[in-house]
């Protein structure tokens, strides 16, 4: 039987796999402030602001504006860091 060798392990990066081919992806830190009294909610990647989401539909929209594959975000993901209450918090 054939066993699976992990890949190295690269602190702050993911490895990402795309058409048969490894890259690695520096790892992006994504910031979810709490819910404005208008119920929105501030998104940054890194240090840039990406816009204002009023759901997780919107929230999946701006990460893929970002560049990130909405198939592939895992709203427990600990790159995503929320302020106010988690992904069922939206105002």
């Amino acid at each position: 039987m054939r066993r699976n060798l992990q890949a190295p392990l690269l602190r702050g990066a993911l490895l990402l796999w795309k058409a048969e081919e490894m890259t690695y992806v520096p790892e992006r830190r994504i910031v979810v402030q709490r819910p404005t009294q208008a119920g929105g909610r501030c998104v940054h990647a890194d240090d840039t602001f990406l816009g204002v989401a009023y759901g997780i539909v919107d929230l999946l929209e701006l990460l893929r504006r970002a560049g990130l594959d909405p198939e592939e975000v895992r709203l427990n993901d600990p790159m995503i860091k929320w302020y106010g209450g988690g992904p069922e918090v939206w105002g």
